[in-house]
């Protein structure tokens, strides 16, 4: 480690914190009233659209989380820059509870939730400009561990990811079909995690798996 490595720890720590703080309080968002005891299983099923702005919020938080485990397990160092960016993610990160709450709380309510899905789709666009800009640096030659792949590949899934553009149609569709939009932010949550070389590569690293050439 020279004099400009900053330790990897460190940020890994404050990162997994910051995810499983956002995460939590998605999930906090969602309460039945006290005075729908004698109605609770309706109650519980009139909060479909919390359910659903959960379950979307959940698995973009987790796939952006794998992502960056990903990316991380791959470098020997950190530095000044990759500490700013990662600053920028985590930014992003906890904002997540907020677009999700007001999600939920206007599916359904004609330009209300207009206005809340193209603001979801804006907060999952920024969320992951922000993850292919510390990819994209991360894989930068002074940061990679030496003679490990993973990097190269960790950078070309983070640029070629299909996201944006369901992201971009998500943000598009909410004006006119939000309910279709947010189902389209929560198919680039489901794609990202299931076939993104970066969760493969993530996958194999835990298995002792080593990876071939590129």
């Amino acid at each position: 480690m020279n004099d400009h490595d900053l330790p990897l720890n460190r940020l890994e720590a404050f990162t997994d914190g910051v995810f499983a703080i956002a995460v939590t309080i998605v999930v906090l968002e969602i309460g039945i009233k006290a005075n729908e005891k004698d109605h609770l299983r309706e109650a519980i099923l009139h909060e479909w659209p919390a359910y659903l702005a959960y379950v979307t919020s959940f698995l973009t938080l987790g796939v952006a989380w794998l992502q960056h485990s990903a990316i991380v397990s791959s470098l020997r160092a950190a530095d000044a820059k990759l500490y700013r960016l990662n600053i920028v993610i985590l930014l992003v990160a906890a904002f997540v509870p907020f677009p999700t709450k007001l999600m939920a709380e206007f599916i359904g309510d004609g330009g209300a939730e207009r206005t809340a899905a193209v603001f979801y789709g804006l907060t999952m666009l920024a969320l992951t400009a922000a993850m292919t800009a510390f990819g994209r640096y991360a894989a930068r030659d002074h940061l990679r561990v030496q003679d490990q792949p993973q990097a190269n590949r960790i950078a070309s899934a983070m640029r070629h990811s299909p996201s944006y553009i369901l992201y971009a149609v998500g943000i598009g569709v909410s004006v006119v079909a939000p309910t279709i939009g947010i189902a389209l932010y929560l198919a680039s949550a489901l794609e990202r995690g299931a076939r993104s070389p970066t969760q493969q590569a993530l996958r194999k690293r835990l298995l002792g798996k080593p990876e071939r050439p590129a």
